[in-house]
């Protein structure tokens, strides 16, 4: 993405999260100063696959929005589809949810889905995810943007 990102004249960087403890903190702290440099009004995390940190969600607090590839508050976590595959779910969907310190379990902004027949398979479903996956995120990501969700506690209130 190096290319595309830096042809529309937006810096890239890419910071490595190693497994380790210490290494992990560091790479957050360089990430912190990297987004306190840039100063953004709105993070996007899509296929991130790293909790943030509590410390940088609290600095961040409705302003990290996130794409998860299910219906949430099911098949929290990593392989939702390999979750909801096993369970022979009939829909599949998309939440965009603002980060919070508990793992896909912030306001959610938006959600959509999709039907599934018992023929499909698991490289189907996930190829009918990625569609719902950008159409939630696009229209959640506009609704921030454009001010128009009210957070109240765990939960939002969208002006649409």
């Amino acid at each position: 993405m190096r290319e595309l990102v830096e042809w529309y004249g937006i810096s890239y960087h890419h910071v490595p999260v190693p497994k380790e403890a210490e290494a992990k903190h560091l790479a957050f702290q360089k990430m912190a100063d990297i987004i306190r440099e840039a100063a953004p009004d709105t993070i996007v995390l899509a296929r991130y696959m790293q909790l943030f940190p509590p410390w940088l969600c609290k600095e961040y607090r409705f302003k990290v929005i996130n794409i998860h590839h299910s219906f949430l508050p099911s098949f929290i976590g990593a392989k939702p589809y390999h979750q909801a595959d096993q369970r022979g779910v009939k829909l599949i969907g998309a939440t965009c949810h603002y980060v919070t310190e508990d793992l896909d379990a912030g306001p959610i902004i938006e959600q959509d889905v999709v039907r599934v027949r018992h023929s499909d398979t698991l490289e189907d479903m996930m190829r009918l995810g990625k569609d719902v996956e950008n159409t939630v995120l696009a229209r959640g990501l506009r609704y921030h943007l454009e001010d128009r969700v009210l957070v109240y506690g765990n939960k939002t209130i969208l002006f649409t």
